[in-house]
């Protein structure tokens, strides 16, 4: 098979390996930070993952970006003054790994949380969060406070995230423990 149908039969982003849903959060370094760097086309942003307060969500996250996963993804949505969203595979609002994960609501939406998307109310009342969907905060949205997954925040790249448009392309997320 050549390279460019194996691309096109795999889509964007590392989708050969295959990702299944988290039943158990990883066990994290007491004392320890997660901090995960998100290199895009337009700088890199830096996150402090919260895993006392969404373990599975940071375990979640942390396995789909060693597996390579966000890997060449693009940003999909720009909100301005809102949000930006990315991690779809297929690049609509539509894609995933083929799971959801459960809800661990409980932080605010404060200016540059780090939080899953996920479908509506009405097809899915347990508010399970996207499988790899994730959206950064341009503002502080209360209104999305107890209805979506918060699992961290960007501490540094901030100007980064302001200048994300629709289709630039997330290189790649790297993870470290401090």
């Amino acid at each position: 098979m050549t390279p460019l149908l194996l691309t096109i039969l795999l889509g964007a982003g590392s989708m050969a390996q295959q990702f299944t849903e988290p039943k158990k959060a990883m066990e994290f370094e007491v004392g320890k930070t997660y901090e995960a760097t998100i290199t895009t086309s337009k700088g890199e942003i830096v996150c402090e993952l919260n895993s006392k307060a969404a373990p599975l969500s940071v375990t979640n996250f942390i396995q789909l970006a060693k597996g390579g996963f966000y890997n060449g993804l693009k940003f999909h949505r720009v909100e301005p003054g809102f949000v930006v969203q990315g991690g779809d595979p297929q690049g609509d609002g539509r894609g995933g790994p083929g799971y959801t994960i459960p809800a661990e609501i409980g932080l605010k939406h404060e200016q540059a949380a780090l939080a899953w998307a996920r479908l509506p109310d009405q097809v899915n009342p347990q508010k399970r969060s996207s499988g790899s969907q994730f959206y950064i905060t341009l503002a502080p949205t209360p209104f999305l406070d107890n209805e979506y997954t918060v699992f961290g925040k960007v501490t540094k790249g901030f100007d980064v995230v302001k200048q994300i448009k629709k289709g630039d392309v997330i290189e790649r997320i790297d993870v470290v423990t401090k």
